[in-house]
């Protein structure tokens, strides 16, 4: 009976549709585009909640590994929604980093963000305070001088992510979307 009644609903549904109709139409090239971007923006944000997943139950390395299949994900050529993503993955991953006490590889990993960034934006600020919290980190396992210079030096990161997002907020302020 249940098996019969899903084959009326398709047919019917199937015998409803027009030529024209968004079900039966062939998608065009800006749509594929979108798909594109769409696809692997779904699966970074899966990955992230993944992440966070691991992150609750206190695997870190199974976090880092969700992460970093962000990073592995392939977008259209030239979406700024891409560098985005990365971005905002690279962030996490360093902070991931700094929870296990791996401040080199923290530090390589913001870099490599900040030295791919094509324009700045939330996702840069953001990983300019991330590498102010990578110096705070040092400076807590460091004495005197050298923790002194690591403290200078996270103020300066904070202070980099504070300019690009008061560029920012003026941005938008002077043209409203």
């Amino acid at each position: 009976m249940k098996n019969w009644l899903f084959l009326v609903i398709l047919i019917t549904a199937c015998s409803q549709a027009r030529e024209g109709d968004v079900t039966t139409r062939t998608a065009e090239p800006t749509e594929m585009v979108d798909q594109k971007l769409m696809v692997p923006l779904l699966q970074a944000k899966n990955f992230h909640h993944k992440a966070k997943v691991y992150m609750s139950d206190g695997k870190l390395d199974d976090a880092i590994a969700s992460v970093r299949e962000i990073l592995s994900l392939s977008f259209p050529a030239g979406a700024p929604e891409a560098e985005d993503v990365r971005n905002d993955a690279r962030a996490l991953l360093a902070k991931l980093l700094v929870g296990k006490g791996e401040l080199d590889e923290a530090m390589r990993v913001v870099q490599e963000g900040i030295a791919a960034s094509s324009r700045e934006s939330f996702f840069v600020a953001n990983l300019y305070t991330v590498q102010g919290e990578i110096h705070e980190a040092r400076a807590a396992s460091l004495e005197g001088s050298a923790a002194a210079q690591e403290k200078r030096t996270a103020i300066q990161s904070y202070d980099k992510s504070i300019q690009i997002d008061t560029v920012l907020q003026k941005s938008l302020a002077e043209h409203p979307q």
